[in-house]
């Protein structure tokens, strides 16, 4: 199983590492992330050129595609020919995005009538494309999902662990992952907002 990372240039580099590292440590168990560019390297928001793993057209065989932030959001959206380049297909593929990454679900017409979670400076760009937004860090209904909040990436990533390999993955890599001493609780904090974010609707 493969995840396509979308990286635009000016990307926040917690959206899209942190996602991507979590979901590399499932590596040997069939699940492996990639990070996804329009172009052969980015920059990001602080200045780091990352050469991008995938191009861009990578997203029409990924299994999982996560759409990163990052402070150019609003001109990614506005590109015909960027937004041409993410046939996305919710019926086979998990996707879901983070903080600003909901503006790209929402230009597409992912999200339909479905709430969002997205960052504090992205909200009211989201909200004006006629997207509610929750005071949440995690929503998801179906194959689609949105984060919002850098930190939020880690239950992102939980959930497109749990979906593909189930909780025992997710609660392995999150152990690892988890400040020394404070494992449990990481853990439990990371399943519960994404079972919370799941069952907000039901």
């Amino acid at each position: 199983m493969q995840v396509a990372v979308v990286t635009f240039d000016g990307f926040n580099e917690l959206d899209s590492f942190i996602a991507s590292a979590l979901i590399n440590r499932c590596r040997n168990d069939g699940l492996e992330a990639f990070v996804t560019t329009p172009t052969p390297v980015v920059t990001s928001m602080n200045g780091v050129e990352v050469t991008g793993q995938r191009p861009m057209e990578f997203v029409t065989e990924a299994d999982v595609v996560l759409i990163g932030s990052g402070v150019k959001a609003r001109e990614v959206v506005a590109d015909d020919g960027l937004i041409a380049r993410l046939p996305l297909d919710p019926s086979r593929q998990l996707i879901g995005s983070q903080c600003s990454g909901a503006l790209v679900l929402a230009r597409l017409g992912l999200l339909g009538d479905m709430p969002a979670c997205t960052d504090r400076t992205s909200r009211p760009f989201v909200e004006a494309r006629g997207v509610t937004v929750l005071d949440a860090p995690f929503h998801a209904e179906g194959n689609i999902a949105t984060a919002g909040g850098c930190m939020a990436s880690q239950y992102l990533a939980t959930w497109v662990i749990t979906r593909t390999l189930g909780e025992a993955a997710a609660r392995a890599v999150l152990d690892y992952v988890a400040p020394v001493g404070e494992n449990q609780q990481s853990v439990e904090r990371a399943l519960r907002a994404v079972h919370a974010g799941e069952a907000a609707l039901r």
